[in-house]
Formats: structure tokens, C-alpha cells, sequence
């Protein structure tokens, strides 16, 4: 789907496996943020992250990828992938399901936005929320009841690019996430309610 306005030309692209080759080069030598391929979420419990990044990470993207197991959005500049949105199923992502701000809380139905990445000379222009856009499209259209994430809070103070993998607040408040009352361990959670097509 092709964007307007300021980012005219911009073509969305839902991830599937023959756009690896995109998405690691956007990611680059340092896989997108110190060797994180898009893994951290992922991370299972036993595992140390100083074991996973880098190396062991991109190829499990890799496989997850090709194997129709990732979901995410990828933005192209003509040929050129400019940016990324990472999405899913919130069970599937076992570093969650561990913390504090989530445990106990029903993941049935539930999907979660990981992370965004956005190639230099595209950051503060927009880009991340058109991915995010297209992204809950697809979470609706694929059954998600709720979707939930963790964005960092700008209200008060900027934050270099590197801390704002999450998204901000402001970006989700306008896509009608609210902050969830009552989150434990310092997180918190925003989450948006899909309303069935029947009830509209």
C-alpha cells in the first residue's frame, strides 16, 4: 500500500519470506540496534541475551522468516527498505510472557508491537506511524481482539533515536491506545481493543 502527503511514494509491505533479503539489509552489520535482530522479545527463559545477539539472533530471524513464522511490516523507499515493525501474537513472544508488567494476564486473541526500526534520514518523519498503521490492520484482519505495547514516554523530555525502538506514546495515543491501569514492574503497557465488525 503506497503512502501521501510528506511520505508520497512510500510502499508497504507485509513480511513474508521473499523479502529476507530486504530486511536483513536494513538491518545492516549491527542488526538493526547492537546486534538485537529483532530477537529481544523472543529471548526464552533459560537463555542469556550476551548469548543470543548478534550472530545466533540473525540466524534464528532468518529461519523464522523463511518459515512464515515473523510477522512484521516493511516500508520501501522505491527498492530501498527504509523501515520496519515488528508484530506478534503476544504467547509466541517468551520474554514477555515472563515479566511482571504481563504475567497473569490473558494473551488469547492478544498481539503485541515489538519494535520499529527506521533507516537514518527517514527517523522523525513519520514513517514509524504509517507502519504502525498498516500493522494493525493486519493484526485485525488476522484476528487479534487487543493489541498491546510498551512505548516510551516523550511528553516531558526527548530521547535519542536508539531509545525509542518501542514507539512513543503519543504515536499509539493517536491510533486509540490507552495506557492499562494498575501494570506491575515499572512498564507500562498501552493496549487498543478491536471492536467485532458486528457490533460497529
Amino acid at each position: 500500500m503506497e503512502t501521501s502527503g510528506a511520505l508520497a511514494g512510500i510502499v508497504c509491505r507485509e513480511l513474508e519470506p521473499g523479502l529476507w533479503p530486504q530486511l536483513e539489509t536494513l538491518f545492516g552489520e549491527n542488526g538493526a540496534c547492537g546486534g538485537c535482530w529483532c530477537w529481544w522479545w523472543r529471548l526464552a527463559g533459560v537463555e542469556h541475551w550476551e548469548d543470543v545477539k548478534g550472530e545466533v539472533a540473525h540466524e534464528r530471524l532468518c529461519l523464522a522468516v523463511q518459515s512464515g513464522r515473523a510477522h512484521g511490516m516493511l516500508a520501501f523507499d522505491g527498492e530501498t527498505p527504509v523501515g520496519w515493525c515488528s508484530f506478534e501474537p503476544r504467547a509466541s513472544l517468551p520474554r514477555l510472557e515472563r515479566s511482571p508488567a504481563f504475567r497473569g494476564t490473558p494473551a488469547t486473541g492478544v498481539w503485541f508491537v515489538g519494535c520499529f526500526f527506521i533507516r537514518r534520514g527517514w527517523r522523525r518523519r513519520g514513517l514509524a506511524e504509517v507502519l504502525l498503521e498498516r500493522a494493525l490492520e493486519v493484526m485485525e484482519r488476522d484476528g487479534a481482539r487487543v493489541v498491546e505495547a510498551v512505548p516510551k514516554e516523550t511528553h516531558e523530555h526527548s530521547q535519542p533515536d536508539a531509545f525509542l525502538f518501542t514507539g512513543t506514546y503519543r504515536m499509539f495515543e493517536r491510533h486509540e491506545f490507552r495506557a492499562t491501569v494498575g501494570a506491575r514492574g515499572g512498564t507500562t503497557v498501552m493496549r487498543r481493543e478491536f471492536i467485532p465488525r458486528g457490533r460497529q
